[in-house]
Formats: structure tokens, C-alpha cells, sequence
């Protein structure tokens, strides 16, 4: 049986408005390549505006966009401007920081 090719994606927030402007689904199926490709990679792929996006959720884990999507992933991007809050609750501050940092 051959491997997942894909990713499953989902938008939320002003990423999700963004999709819905573009006349676009908030949820889509992405090809990855076996080596995957970074969350950068991805959102540009998926042309959203970098500006706009602070960090991606793989597999219900918050990471930085140097972070590798692979075949069969469940991702989220997380918009900028999400509450203080929800910030530190769900890791963005500490995936902004860069994946393993450490928080002062």
C-alpha cells in the first residue's frame, strides 16, 4: 500500500475569512512531497500571506513555520493577533520563540 500523499488542512480565523474571500474551502487536501516541507513552504503553496501567520498546529502540537509538515498530517495555521491568553495555553508564544527554545 502506498503512503499518504497529502496533508489535511484547515484555516481559522482571518486565514479562514481569507479562503472564503478567494472564494476558497476552509478545510483542503494538500500534496506533500515524502521529505514534507516546512510550514513556510506550505502556507506560501497555499498563497497566505506569511504577515498573516504566526504558527502552524501539526497533529494538535503548536510549532514555528520551520516546523515539517509529512504525508498524512493534520494542520492548522494559526493567525497572527490571536489573544494573550490562548497564546501561552496553546504554545504559540513558545513555538514563535523557534522549536526548542526554551522560555526565559
Amino acid at each position: 500500500m502506498q503512503a499518504q500523499s497529502t496533508a489535511k488542512v484547515r484555516f481559522f480565523g482571518c486565514l479562514h475569512t481569507l479562503r472564503r474571500e478567494r472564494g476558497l474551502a476552509s478545510e483542503t487536501e494538500v500534496p506533500v512531497p515524502d521529505q514534507g516541507l516546512t510550514g513556510e513552504e506550505l502556507a506560501h503553496a497555499l498563497a497566505l500571506p506569511l504577515e498573516m501567520v504566526e504558527a502552524v498546529v501539526v497533529n494538535r502540537k503548536v510549532y514555528g513555520l520551520e516546523h515539517r509538515v509529512r504525508p498524512g498530517d493534520r494542520v492548522a495555521f494559526v493567525p497572527r493577533g490571536t489573544p494573550g491568553p490562548h497564546r501561552f495555553a496553546l504554545g504559540i508564544y513558545s513555538a514563535g520563540r523557534g522549536e526548542g527554545r526554551k522560555d526565559p
